[in-house]
């Protein structure tokens, strides 16, 4: 065994550890210098000084403490060859300030408060002050504890400027601020929610500073009560709990029914397209938007390259009751042909180009428009000119019937066109369940008004017996998993399987104390999972764990060449983490 070192044998601070990297000696200097207690001593370990020490390299460079060290290794007593315990020594380094700035490097944060204007104006005048101090003094602490500056620079904003190696606490801590601002209570029934943006490893403060805008810029557009970080190309989520914000405005919609008549003017022609395997929503929306184009007098298209079963009842009315099927809907290949100079395209119900009915036009259109609600995920499109992205909203068919209502002349609606849009709000909002607000009835009312019937557009949803038989049979077979969850699996290649797991999985929700359900669903070499939920538990942050997104009620991922028990077992696991994550 080797024998006991001596704090007076080394002026340097001096430790000796064993192949796991555990510290079983060391010296009085190294005990003063971190200031390290004897009841300590026994469960430290040198990666709790330095998380990237490698036993095998002798001489490595670290920054404890804001003091930059050499650090020097040699294998003290070995074994076959294989080192059993090391001597480390630490040196204390005058470092270059490129050198010392490389290992503590500086995080960017855009801090913005959510509902700052319809908190104030849900708590008493007098108050107002008070409120704004607390929420100041709250966001200061959290700056002044890890050592960085916060500065205000408008009503609800800040920046926030802090060393990268305190981020790892406030990860390890889940940023509990967002947690005390949410508990601000000062009379007001609305809660205070933040969103954070942080930017990582820019080149210079000013590129850290753009990561910092378009994290926030993504929080904000996912519902925001969240902090994201984006670290290059790559972004963190933490937070996203609360349901999205509802913006009764009516500026926005106004401003953007403005700028999308004056995009469709200055086009030679527009092309809409969806994403695959569309549902109601999508076509209700594009049904909607070709309206639109065709008041204005430019040629459109619209993008479809399969009739899906969600569909195809509706599609069926589209082509026996109007005259779109000669000049509205064309496929890939047709539309590739139509892309001129000045071609506009407008994407809708959602912003990933990975899962458009045809990605390629993308890169093709000179200018494009998105209109979606799903909450924001990494994968958007950049390049687009116009944007009217609201994951409050209900469904795209709201956006576009927000459209009509603010256009400068009135569009006639023929029964189907207003039908469509109908049964795509009905179909995103489970009959007006979930995410419904006043602009989502206000939506309906207009479209009854032109002439949309419930009973019509509850007949487009209506299916076979044997369809019936086969959702029972889903259901019969699932599995009851934390005891407030259901899992259920379908038969493998069925008939449109994505929208039998969607249906099933909605059908869950109604067993009692089933707070959240999920149906797997096998199509050839993919696996679809669908995600409800009814409000209490957010499925989105678990589908975003496998590569999938939505809302937090509804939400879903699709699973490219797994197994199904790998599928089940990774599920499992993503619940898991959620639920640790949580608590």
């Amino acid at each position: 065994m080797i024998r006991n070192m001596t704090s007076n044998e080394y002026l340097f601070p001096h430790i000796i550890i064993d192949a796991s990297l555990n510290i079983i000696q060391s010296n009085c200097k190294f005990n003063e210098e971190f200031s390290i207690k004897e009841n300590r001593k026994k469960d430290l370990k040198i990666s709790d000084l330095i998380q990237e020490y490698n036993a095998e390299i002798k001489e490595q460079k670290a920054v404890i403490r804001a003091k930059c060290y050499k650090v020097f290794t040699t294998p003290v007593e070995t074994n076959d060859s294989k080192p059993l315990y090391y001597n480390v020594f630490f040196i204390l380094n005058e470092c270059s300030l490129n050198s010392e700035c490389e290992l503590n490097k500086v995080a960017v944060g855009l801090i913005f408060i959510d509902n700052y204007t319809d908190v104030l104006d849900d708590v008493e005048d007098v108050k107002h002050p008070l409120l704004t101090a607390l929420i100041d003094r709250k966001i200061n602490s959290m700056a002044y504890n890890i050592g960085g500056i916060v500065k205000k620079f408008e009503k609800d904003k800040y920046i926030f400027i802090f060393s990268q190696d305190k981020l790892a606490h406030l990860k390890e801590s889940k940023f509990p601020i967002l947690d005390k601002i949410r508990e601000i209570d000062m009379g007001n029934k609305l809660p205070v929610t933040l969103s954070i943006g942080i930017g990582l490893n820019g080149k210079t403060l000013n590129q850290s500073m753009e990561y910092a805008r378009a994290a926030i810029d993504l929080a904000l557009s996912r519902g925001g009560d969240q902090v994201l970080i984006k670290d290059i190309d790559n972004y963190s989520f933490f937070g996203g709990n609360s349901t999205e914000l509802n913006i009764n405005t009516r500026v926005r919609a106004r401003v953007k029914a403005f700028a999308l008549t004056d995009l469709i003017q200055e086009c030679s022609n527009v092309i809409i397209m969806g994403h695959k395997n569309s549902d109601m929503d999508c076509i209700g929306s594009e049904i909607g938007l070709y309206k639109i184009v065709q008041s204005v007098g430019k040629e459109c298209s619209i993008v479809l390259n399969k009739i899906t079963s969600s569909i195809s009842s509706f599609f069926d009315r589209i082509i026996n009751e109007t005259d779109y099927a000669e000049t509205a809907f064309i496929n890939s290949d047709e539309a590739l042909k139509k892309i001129r100079e000045n071609t506009l395209l407008i994407i809708v119900d959602t912003h990933k180009q990975s899962i458009c009915e045809f990605p390629e036009l993308i890169d093709k259109a000179p200018k494009i428009v998105v209109f979606d609600h799903h909450r924001k995920s990494t994968e958007f499109i950049h390049n687009a000119v116009l944007t009217y992205h609201e994951p409050y909203a209900s469904s795209t068919c709201e956006l576009i019937t927000e459209m009509f209502l603010y256009m400068n002349k009135d569009i006639a609606l023929s029964n189907v066109e207003a039908d469509g849009l109908l049964a795509g709000i009905t179909v995103d909002t489970k009959n007006f369940a979930f995410k419904t607000g006043t602009k989502t009835f206000e939506a309906a009312a207009y479209l009854k008004r032109k002439g949309a019937d419930t009973i019509r557009v509850r007949m487009l949803f209506q299916n076979s017996i044997e369809y019936y038989a086969l959702k029972a049979k889903v259901i019969e077979g699932m599995e009851t998993f934390n005891r407030n969850m259901a899992i259920a699996v379908s038969e493998p290649n069925v008939e449109n399987p994505t929208l039998l797991a969607a249906q099933v999985s909605d059908e869950l929700l109604n067993i009692k104390g089933i707070e959240a359900s999920f149906v797997l669903c096998q199509n050839e070499n993919k696996i679809s999972i669908s995600a409800r939920s009814l409000g209490k538990i957010n499925v989105q942050l678990i589908m975003e764990k496998m590569g999938g997104g939505g809302h937090q009620t509804v939400s879903a991922v699709q699973l490219n060449e797994f197994d199904m028990k790998i599928a089940i077992a990774s599920l499992k696991n993503s619940i898991n983490e959620y639920l640790q994550e949580v608590k």
